[in-house]
């Protein structure tokens, strides 16, 4: 199961890489814009702090449930495609890095484990089955997600250094 920073970073460093290598508007593309991007990547576990909040009022809401459904990612859509629409362009992109933040995780549930024990729900509300590939689950290499943290941060590190020269700034 991937671990909060799991989520974080690759969400982060797959929009820096985007924004290096692919992006022809670089202004839509700011650091904030991957700091939102970042933040989004963690947004469907929102539902375990606000489980905690709701269990004092004695209800519960289930992990990996509707935070964890596509549905929940796409609603961002609607208020990027309308800002984008009234030329509030940077406004927009904030909208679409976070849906893409959202979807990644699925993603990154789906293929490495977590969200829903059972899978995650990919064609909810049409569908409650959940899918699932859990990759890391299927390891019996015990705290392999903390190492997974451990080596996609220090490759992205060397990667800035390499692109940005990130020792300068130390």
């Amino acid at each position: 199961m991937p671990l909060a920073v799991t989520h974080v970073l690759l969400t982060i460093i797959v929009v820096d890489l985007y924004r290096d290598y692919v992006a022809k508007h670089k202004k839509y593309f700011t650091l904030h814009t991957v700091f939102i991007a970042g933040f989004a990547g963690l947004l469907p576990d929102i539902d375990i702090p606000l489980n905690w909040l709701l269990n004092f009022f004695g209800l519960s809401i289930a992990h990996g449930t509707i935070t964890h459904t596509p549905l929940f990612g796409l609603i961002f859509l609607i208020p990027g495609f309308i800002l984008w629409h009234h030329k509030k362009h940077r406004a927009g992109m904030y909208f679409f890095v976070a849906c893409f933040g959202v979807l990644f995780h699925l993603f990154l549930d789906y293929f490495l484990g977590g969200g829903y024990y059972e899978g995650v729900m990919i064609f909810y509300p049409f569908l409650d089955t959940t899918f699932k590939l859990h990759l890391l689950n299927k390891l019996s290499i015990p705290n392999i997600p903390a190492a997974v943290d451990s080596i996609i941060l220090l490759l992205w590190l060397w990667h800035e250094e390499i692109k940005h020269k990130i020792s300068d700034f130390i």
